[in-house]
């Protein structure tokens, strides 16, 4: 009987808190209805027609060509910070014009268009007044969150370029690796530099974390320059991407004269002998040794280096043919868009229009033209110790640009020797600048510790 009587009051409270709660959302509802149609009726008593000039005007003031023509104190791009007068009008159309010379380099001269292209469509978009559209929370600035502000898209890029790469040509001549480490001196003796002129000059004032940035452009390697300029110098990522990769792209025409200039006649006419087959084992030992190496010695360039070990470690092994052909195809195809439109966020009038901005190309092309420099001459030297004969052209192949600089230095034989083929013999040095840039890269990165 008791259980039956609380049961029943159990019963009553139930339906009574039941009933409360429908009244009380009812209200809510009618509340809220109300409050809708009061906000209808404040619109409908504030509202003023206007004439069709009135509403020409009034759209006018909403479009960028307003913001352009009219820019106005306080604005302030995506990332926050107030944009100035110049930055909002002549520093946009300036842009857009830089803009159109990277479509024309890539599309009409073929200048690295896989990359040239989505950083300069990302840099158009960047530069859309009112749109914001590199703010956090917009397509620009999602994607630079979502993989050039962790460094992310940097080494998927290096983990497809590993699972292209053939260490073939450096393992049957292990000594050209010499001639990629001597081409870091491009990325080191302009580390010095920039840091000589931002100390004893007034022309540039960069930090040391800048310069070290700035100088791996030495190393011609693109997504190497973007990954140190994510964690060294955010600030200066457009303009080192830009350069890197212009500089890649205009390797046939920097080159050649260094070449020329730094050799004899007689040397670019050298025949190479054939190298030694390499045979599976070797190769696919090799990525292992380079990670243990890089554990033991310099893990501060793991992530690069594990990345690029990984995609060749893949390749070499044969059982994941699916794996290392989606890196090599898909998934370094939808980086690139990713990678080219985060960096072409930071292409941006207040960013780029800088005084530091030309700083960067000039001191990036003396690296690059350094580091080809230093290649050359450090294979001049081994010829004339060596018991087989090196033509000193493929050292400038030591620089990271792959397979770019290993074809040139083919190209520059073939024509003072016509049939002289030096593209596999190129191709060590060139796969071992990779490797030092990435060694170099570490070593930037650990200095600052």
């Amino acid at each position: 009987m008791k259980i039956k009587q609380l049961l029943l009051s159990l019963l009553f409270v139930f339906a009574f808190m039941t009933n409360t709660a429908t009244a009380n959302e009812h209200e809510a509802t009618a509340s809220k209805f109300m409050t809708q149609e009061e906000l209808i009726a404040q619109e409908k008593a504030t509202y003023h027609p206007k004439s069709v000039s009135e509403l020409i005007v009034s759209f006018f003031h909403t479009t960028g060509l307003d913001a352009i023509v009219n820019p106005k104190e306080g604005v302030k791009n995506g990332q926050g910070k107030e944009m100035s007068l110049f930055a909002q009008s002549w520093g946009r159309v300036i842009m857009f014009l830089i803009i159109f010379v990277l479509f024309y380099l890539a599309i009409a001269k073929g200048f690295e268009p896989l990359l040239l292209l989505p950083i300069a469509f990302g840099g158009l978009l960047a530069n859309i007044p009112i749109a914001d559209m590199a703010a956090p929370g917009h397509m620009l600035g999602i994607i630079y969150n979502m993989g050039i502000a962790n460094e992310f898209f940097p080494l998927l890029i290096f983990m497809g370029v590993g699972a292209m790469t053939d260490f073939g040509p450096l393992l049957s001549n292990p000594k050209t690796a010499l001639l990629g480490g001597a081409a870091q001196f491009g990325i080191f003796g302009s580390l010095v530099g920039a840091a000589a002129l931002s100390q004893y000059t007034d022309l540039v004032d960069f930090t040391l974390k800048q310069c070290s940035a700035i100088s791996i452009i030495g190393g011609a390697d693109g997504p190497t320059s973007i990954f140190i300029a994510s964690a060294l110098a955010p600030e200066m990522l457009g303009a080192i991407a830009v350069a890197a990769y212009s500089y890649m792209a205009l390797v046939p025409v920097i080159q050649p004269p260094i070449m020329r200039a730094l050799t004899t006649k007689e040397e670019r006419q050298i025949v190479m002998k054939t190298t030694r087959k390499v045979n599976r084992t070797e190769k696919l030992v090799f990525p292992i040794v380079v990670i243990m190496m890089i554990a033991l010695i310099l893990p501060d360039a793991a992530p690069l280096m594990g990345s690029f070990a990984f995609g060749n470690f893949a390749k070499e092994s044969g059982v994941v043919d699916r794996l290392s052909n989606e890196m090599q195809n898909s998934l370094i195809n939808i980086v690139t868009i990713f990678l080219g439109f985060g960096v072409g966020m930071t292409l941006q009038a207040d960013k780029f229009l800088v005084a530091e901005t030309l700083g960067i190309m000039v001191i990036g092309l003396l690296a690059f033209a350094a580091g080809t420099a230093a290649g050359v001459l450090m294979a001049r030297l081994m010829n004339k110790f060596s018991k087989e004969p090196i033509n000193p052209l493929i050292g400038a192949a030591g620089v990271s640009a792959v397979p770019m600089a290993a074809r040139v230095a083919s190209k520059v034989g073939s024509e003072e020797k016509p049939g002289n083929i030096l593209l596999m013999h190129a191709m060590g040095p060139n796969v071992a600048g990779v490797i030092g840039s990435a060694v170099a890269a570490g070593v930037l990165l650990s200095i600052f510790k």
